[in-house]
């Protein structure tokens, strides 16, 4: 029984090494992604910081007053949620918090009597949704971990056209914001009207350092940079969000391999027990024979020397 339960034993510290070897690498992996992520947001920055920059003087100079993205619906009756989730698991409760938060505003709309559609961005979220039969539209997946502009571009496009054509009044953006390595949060954003006084602030005159003249006509120019504007936060969530799953699958896979280790020491630990009872039973078992053998010889000697 001992010697079955130690194969037994034996057979599960090996499986959990094995296990362990594979969190470790993915949590190194993650960790280096994370880098790279990093990298990837800085490089964003100015390409952001340059076109709302742009959009702010053309807005505060009286650009875009007829624009629809400027105007905000006098009643809001849809609201678009996109909800930027990971392809893939094993990321801890990054997923869970963007659906939670993303379920909640649905589910107060419901209650508001309003109606709703989510953008599920990620396997995970068109999962979700989909299984509970929300009202969800197209779905954009396979690139999580690593976003490009196309696929900004994309989403932009599609919840651009979704507001232009009336069928969604407000477009709201629901992500994880990478504030450090240790500190994420879910964020939702405003995406589509543009509120004024999210862009607002511009004086009409370019920043310091920067010259612009705008042909043909400063109202054109603002159209064509506004949906350009979107797309350009859009990217920099989507980025903010695939830094997010990298830190929160390196936490889960370094959490993970601490604990197989734990479990490992747990595991020999009544592996060894389980030996040293196995060791004493058989001890047992000899001294009892020979006990018993010795009994035996002793009884031997007596009817000899009675039988004399």
């Amino acid at each position: 029984m001992a010697g079955g339960q130690e194969r037994i034993l034996r057979s599960r510290i090996r499986s959990v090494l094995a296990t362990k070897k594979i969190t470790r690498a993915m949590e190194l992996i993650a960790g280096s992604r994370i880098v790279k992520a990093q990298q990837r947001v800085a490089a964003a920055v100015p390409y952001s910081e340059r076109i709302t920059e742009v959009v702010k003087d053309l807005a505060a100079g009286g650009a875009g007053n007829s624009s629809a993205f400027l105007k905000a619906r006098p009643e809001i009756r849809t609201t678009c949620y996109v909800a930027i989730t990971a392809d893939r698991g094993l990321c801890g409760g990054y997923n869970a918090g963007i659906l939670r938060a993303t379920e909640g505003e649905v589910k107060a709309d419901v209650l508001a009597s309003k109606s709703y559609l989510v953008v599920p961005v990620g396997r995970k979220a068109e999962n979700y949704f989909r299984f509970r039969q929300y009202k969800t539209s197209k779905s954009f997946t396979g690139f999580s971990d690593a976003p490009r502009y196309e696929n900004a571009k994309a989403i932009g496009q599609f919840v651009v056209d979704l507001y232009l054509s009336g069928e969604v009044d407000r477009v709201e953006l629901v992500y994880t914001r990478f504030v450090s390595s240790g500190r994420q949060e879910v964020v939702r954003r405003p995406l589509v009207p543009l509120e004024r006084d999210v862009i607002a602030g511009g004086d009409g005159k370019s920043a310091a350092g920067a010259s612009y003249e705008f042909e043909p006509d400063p109202e054109l120019i603002l159209q064509t940079l506004l949906p350009r504007y979107v797309e350009a936060r859009i990217y920099a969530a989507l980025l903010n969000a695939a830094a997010s799953e990298h830190a929160f699958r390196q936490r889960a896979m370094k959490s993970a391999t601490d604990n197989a280790e734990e479990l490992i020491k747990n595991l020999s630990r009544i592996m060894n027990r389980a030996r040293q009872d196995s060791i004493t039973t058989e001890i047992m078992e000899i001294v009892s024979g020979a006990e018993a053998l010795g009994s035996d010889n002793k009884d031997d000697v007596v009817r000899e020397m009675a039988s004399s």
